[in-house]
Formats: structure tokens, sequence, C-alpha cells
């Protein structure tokens, strides 16, 4: 998996171009790793599904998102 910075840069970069997407841009181009994937307004689903994806692993790696913060044992001393 991807370190924190790596996912949270991801996520941007993912949600941005969703943005483009409901906005009217035809296409968008999304870098990942070594791939580089294009979305059209028909493939809007599957950039929802990555963005869910990508939100879910920085949660696990400890990360913030919309709110949600991986749950832990908390002890007061």
């Amino acid at each position: 998996m991807a370190d924190l910075t790596t996912l949270q840069g991801w996520l941007l970069e993912a949600e941005l171009a969703q943005h483009k997407l409901r906005t009217g841009a035809q296409e968008i181009q999304i870098e990942h790793a070594d791939m580089r994937v294009a979305y059209t307004k028909a493939d809007e689903g599957k950039l929802q599904a990555y963005i869910d994806s990508l939100k879910s692993q920085i949660v696990a790696a400890g990360g913030t998102v919309d709110g949600q913060r991986r749950r832990g044992l908390v002890v007061n001393l």
C-alpha cells in the first residue's frame, strides 16, 4: 500500500477530476503510480469507486477523510 501522503495526493487528484467531469469536461486522465487512466462522463461510477477505495485506504493508514478516522483503543492515563 502507498503511504498516507501519496494516497491523499491521489485522492485530491481524483476528486478534482470528478469535479471537471461534472462541470463539463469530456474526458479527464489520472496518473496513478505508473499507470494513466482516462475517465469520461460514462465512467463516473468507476471514478467514484476509485475515490471510495482511496478514502478507505487513507482511513486504514490512520488518516482522516470527511471527518472519518480509524477507530482504535484510547487509553487515558
